[in-house]
């Protein structure tokens, strides 16, 4: 935890990113794309303004790092197959917009909104929105006109490329889908207009400890909870005297932690580093109450698990904000 980033000597050549990203530029040319994004390694994912390319995280490169980012956050964003080539196809669209320039174009303009437009810390989706593609998690696409770009790219870009059928209630999203369509067949076969090979914050350039860099990043994602949920967890679990000699709800929750956390993580999009720090608040709450599990095992999980999705979802859109962190 003491190695400064720049000295883990790791590169994408031979690593576990390297046949994703084979894929990806496969994608590109399968789709008559002559366009291919440089791409770098650096703290996290990210696609510089201006650049035709896009950094992807470290941790991708080396099992062991993969191991060291689900030991501190929990999860390893981007380190299953399926994943990664959602974000690569994300990323890509940033970087093909850098390119060629299409927020300049006015029908773009029309359909994503200005990509001028301040980029914000935070944003508040509405989850029933059907103006706007789903493929990263927590409706990102809503975050910003160049994210609903990127999105409504990537959805364009899968294989087996089902989204008419996947979007026909959806109007808004599917003439955004359509006019991508429309603008891939247009620039597809041209060479870009920004041709830049600059990179912004490479790895081997960043002077950060791994330890410094994972409590940054622990620091981003976990929030307070206000105690305000004992009495959902005094109607699940038992104070009643005559049921002492059950395992304490503390116990219990620890031992299925993980599953619980996975679970909502699932239903949610909520990252597993915020649930579990209101899990852990919970489960504090659950031994000072002297909660005991009383009744059949599975059932118990599952609602708990609702309650942890409810609880989630009151501090995300009512108290920390009515918004996501971007």
């Amino acid at each position: 935890m003491r190695v400064p980033l720049r000295d883990l000597g790791i590169s994408i050549d031979g690593s576990w990113l390297e046949p994703q990203i084979f894929q990806l530029r496969q994608e590109l040319l399968d789709r008559a794309l002559v366009f291919q994004p440089n791409i770098w390694l650096s703290e996290e994912w990210f696609s510089p303004l201006g650049i035709p390319g896009f950094a992807a995280p470290f941790y991708l490169t080396h099992p062991r790092l993969m191991r060291l980012e689900r030991a501190q956050m929990l999860d390893v964003e981007g380190g299953t197959h399926g994943e990664c080539m959602r974000i690569l196809r994300h990323e890509t669209g940033h970087a093909i917009q850098h390119a060629y320039r299409l927020h300049h174009r006015r029908r773009w303009r029309y359909l994503f909104g200005s990509s001028a437009q301040p980029y914000p810390d935070q944003y508040r989706p509405n989850p029933a929105s059907k103006q706007h593609v789903q493929h990263l998690r927590l409706w990102y696409a809503q975050s910003h006109p160049d994210e609903d770009f990127a999105e409504t790219f990537a959805v364009w870009m899968r294989p087996r490329r089902r989204w008419r059928k996947r979007y026909a209630a959806w109007p808004i999203a599917l003439r955004k889908l359509e006019y991508v369509d429309e603008l891939m067949a247009e620039v597809g076969g041209e060479l870009p207009l920004v041709t830049s090979r600059a990179v912004v914050e490479p790895l081997h350039r960043i002077a950060t400890t791994l330890g410094a860099h994972y409590d940054a990043r622990r620091r981003r994602y976990v929030v307070e909870v206000p105690n305000t949920y004992d009495r959902d967890l005094e109607r699940l679990f038992s104070r009643d005297p005559a049921h002492r000699a059950h395992e304490s709800a503390a116990a219990f929750l620890r031992r299925h932690r993980t599953t619980i956390r996975q679970l909502v993580a699932r239903w949610s999009g909520e990252y597993q580093i915020t649930l579990d720090a209101v899990l852990t608040d919970m489960i504090v709450r659950c031994r000072e109450l002297k909660l005991r599990a009383v009744g059949a095992e599975r059932p118990l999980v599952t609602n708990f698990a609702v309650l942890l999705a409810v609880t989630i979802a009151r501090v995300l859109y009512s108290r920390r904000r009515e918004w996501i962190v971007l």
